[in-house]
């Protein structure tokens, strides 16, 4: 059998009705992010070397790790808590992490050379970080102050570029993204470093992208089609660009993917943030960007350059989308 194009395989003639069934999406969404927003208050975030200072040494043995050995063998070095882990499929890789030192930069460079001591000849030394207790605050600061800016300026490009409705949907949508994304990161307490925040950054520019797409539809759809119901335009909006979304986020799916099985430890953060907000983004799109909608009680009237001739309509909802 020949293979086809995936748009010959899948339909574009969709007919879901996204809106009268988005109660449940809200209620999901509401306990994703009552759930984030709790595991955040409970246990916090695990944060890398990045935030929480201090220093790492990823290093790798020429046999598999004994990590009891090597824990007891690091904990007696008086250097308070060290984290060790391994990851790779050879168990011959290990990251450790030493808390803050008090004493500076210069405590905390030391107690990095007193861990490649306490190491000897077995180990080969792969990277090495030191962050102080002052940048590590500093770049929290800085990375909430980002994502902050960001969702603020997205919010004020919509507002310009459509009403003042779709910027409060596009808002809440990637507000939505943002705090699950996070939680994430909370509930499993998977490393959240620099990394990450350029993952969250990335995730907002690729939810409003799909998001713009939808609202500029309804836009058109809006001046064009004066006899349907709001809800119906909508649906009628979303299900003529489906295709193009669920194709969109498939392909690049496929990169992040590919991340995180071969990507390794380092960006093991970025690319898991990546995969559930690409995911997320797009959910979000579809069940709360637009449904919200709904409740804003957007109007034709609202819509700056609406004409009043030429517009066609379409008795029933049920008909489909034209091509």
């Amino acid at each position: 059998m020949a293979l086809q194009p995936l748009g010959r395989l899948v339909s574009r003639d969709f007919k879901f009705d996204f809106i009268r069934v988005r109660a449940i999406p809200f209620a999901l969404s509401a306990f994703l992010v009552v759930a984030s927003l709790i595991s955040l208050a409970v246990q916090g975030l695990n944060f890398g070397i990045d935030f929480a200072g201090g220093a790492l040494v990823e290093v790798r043995s020429e046999q598999a790790v004994d990590l009891a050995e090597l824990r007891g063998r690091l904990n007696s070095l008086g250097l308070g808590d060290v984290s060790i882990t391994t990851f790779g499929d050879t168990g011959r890789d290990v990251m450790i992490r030493v808390q803050e030192q008090e004493g500076g930069d210069e405590a905390q460079n030391e107690a990095l050379r007193t861990v490649q001591a306490a190491l000897g000849d077995g180990y080969e030394l792969r990277r090495t970080e030191v962050v102080g207790p002052k940048v590590g605050s500093e770049l929290i600061i800085d990375g909430a102050l980002a994502i902050a800016l960001a969702l603020i300026g997205i919010m004020v490009y919509v507002w310009l570029r459509f009403e003042w409705q779709f910027a409060m949907g596009a808002v809440l949508s990637l507000t939505h993204d943002v705090i699950t994304t996070i939680g994430i990161f909370s509930i499993f307490q998977i490393e959240f470093n620099l990394n990450t925040v350029a993952a969250i950054l990335t995730i907002a520019g690729f939810s409003i992208n799909d998001t713009v797409v939808v609202y500029d539809r309804v836009r058109e759809m809006m001046r064009k089609y004066k006899k349907l119901t709001l809800p119906n335009l909508l649906n009628f909006a979303l299900n003529s660009v489906l295709m193009r979304t669920i194709t969109t986020t498939f392909t690049t799916a496929l990169a992040v993917i590919a991340l995180v099985v071969f990507g390794g430890e380092v960006l093991r953060g970025f690319s898991v943030a990546m995969l559930w907000g690409m995911v997320v983004g797009t959910y979000s799109t579809i069940y709360v960007a637009l449904p919200v909608l709904v409740y804003f009680d957007l109007r034709r009237e609202d819509m700056v350059g609406t004409v009043s001739s030429g517009s066609q309509e379409v008795p029933e909802y049920e008909r489909g989308p034209a091509e």
